[in-house]
């Protein structure tokens, strides 16, 4: 069984050394936050045996040690795949439409939002955005209405601009 007051004690007592030691490890601190973040949460689901244990905050070096090579291991495989692929080719800046669009994306409601990406970027049938989500079909519908409404109305310009194109055509 787990305590939780005396692995809390514990985390209090170890935790500024154990982010000390995993910045040395790494050299990184934001990388030394999630192992050692990964080495508590570890330490926690061992907590009934760990707590027993002569040394736990050895354990727990021994654990970010371990996760630190894990990263290492990954990253050396990445940059060998990287060297026979090549450099990415560059990356154009975003036209001025699609910083017009993320920006009004950012103004729908997230449930709208992540219908009209199903919907429109991953070509999802409503029937199965309502059942990846949850949901009724009805109110995929609906958040489809009004995400479309609200982006028209925030995107005047562009959606007159597409229009115009599609009457050309």
């Amino acid at each position: 069984m787990r305590d939780a007051q005396s692995f809390d004690d514990f985390y209090r007592s170890t935790t500024r050394r154990m982010m000390r030691y995993g910045y040395a490890v790494v050299g990184d601190y934001t990388e030394a936050q999630d192992l050692v973040q990964e080495a508590y949460a570890r330490a926690w689901r061992q907590w009934g045996r760990l707590s027993a244990h002569p040394a736990p905050e050895a354990w727990l070096r021994l654990v970010v040690a371990r996760l630190a090579t894990d990263r290492w291991r990954r990253l050396r495989g990445l940059r060998g795949a990287l060297r026979l692929a090549g450099p990415p080719p560059p990356v154009s800046p975003p036209n001025e439409d699609s910083v017009l669009l993320v920006r009004a994306l950012r103004q729908v409601p997230a449930t709208h939002r992540r219908a009209l990406a199903l919907h429109y970027l991953l070509d999802m049938p409503v029937e199965e955005i309502a059942q990846e989500i949850d949901v009724p079909v009805g109110t995929v519908k609906s958040w489809l209405s009004r995400g479309r409404a609200r982006l028209a109305a925030l995107l005047p310009d562009l959606v007159v601009v597409e229009l115009e194109a599609t009457d050309v055509a």
